[in-house]
């Protein structure tokens, strides 16, 4: 079983309360999402693994189960061209969870009209498959969102 751990510290809305039908309807897959603190600090790896995938506003984390983690920096910063983002890690490297990956700022994403929410979703999962979601609620970086059958 993978423990899923918050990357972030700040308040637990739940994927429905993501301002993106994508993902509030669940169709990257099942999980949750943190509204960051707004303070500059670093998104940590949520589990153990191999990064896969890694862009100035999301990446990727498979573990040696097989399970990969998305964790996506706020709603369309896509758009911010990696602006106000620094990478800590490079695509290949072997991660630990509670490792840095992205450095960010929050307030700089709202300052450019972009939401920071952050859903922390288990690709290639059905929702029976996770346990202990949680869906509200503050959290700090490392706290479990959910746990991964």
């Amino acid at each position: 079983m993978t423990t899923v751990a918050s990357p972030l510290s700040g308040r637990v809305i739940g994927l429905a309360g993501v301002p993106d039908p994508v993902f509030s309807g669940a169709m990257v897959g099942p999980g949750t999402a943190v509204d960051p603190v707004r303070e500059p600090g670093e998104v940590l790896a949520p589990v153990d693994g191999v990064v896969v995938s890694l862009h100035p506003h999301a990446f990727v984390v498979v573990d040696g189960e097989g399970h990969g983690v998305l964790t996506h920096l706020g709603i369309d910063t896509v758009q911010l061209n990696g602006q106000g983002f620094e990478l800590l890690v490079a695509k290949g490297d072997q991660v630990r969870q509670g490792q840095g990956i992205v450095r960010w700022d929050p307030t700089a994403v709202e300052a450019a009209g972009k939401s920071p929410v952050c859903p922390v979703v288990a690709l290639e999962a059905t929702a029976d498959l996770l346990g202990g979601l949680v869906e509200d609620g503050g959290v700090r970086a490392g706290d479990t969102l959910f746990t991964w059958k």
